[in-house]
């Protein structure tokens, strides 16, 4: 999915069920990032940015 190794899985802390369920409910990051950059070529308009 294009995260870095032990993103989820690493945590010792999530049953196998609940790392599944994160993964099954995550954007996939290359996939978003490309979305991104095709919709907005010169970035986020600074008007759009929250605080």
């Amino acid at each position: 999915m294009g995260l870095p190794a032990g993103w989820v899985t690493g945590t010792g802390e999530l049953s196998r069920a609940a790392q599944l369920h994160l993964l099954g409910n995550s954007v996939v990051t290359r996939q978003a990032a490309h979305a991104i950059n095709l919709l907005l070529p010169d970035g986020i308009p600074p008007h759009a940015h929250r605080m």
